[in-house]
């Protein structure tokens, strides 16, 4: 390989390709992205697209070694996961 070639571009893939890749639904994934418990996302002209390299970091925070380690930083894609975030927006009354 030429050591002057630029290395390619983060790979981007939509919601329902990243779900493919991650062995998820794409609901599923619609709902970890709500609750802000899912991998890291970027808006491009409008359409959610997700790089392969956070995938798969999102992947990695989840791994384990034994069934006795303590659970992954993975959040369940629930809305009791998203509530352990404060919210930073106004009181409710």
């Amino acid at each position: 390989m030429n050591a002057d070639a630029a290395p390619l571009p983060p790979r981007y893939l939509r919601t329902s390709e990243a779900a493919h890749f991650l062995s998820l639904s794409a609901r599923t994934l619609e709902k970890h992205r709500t609750y802000g418990t899912g991998p890291a996302y970027r808006k491009l002209g409008g359409r959610v697209v997700y790089a392969v390299d956070d995938l798969q970091l999102w992947v990695q925070r989840g791994a384990m070694t034994s069934t006795s380690d303590p659970h992954g930083s993975v959040l369940p894609a629930k809305p009791q996961a998203a509530r352990l975030i404060p919210y930073a927006g106004r009181e409710r009354r």
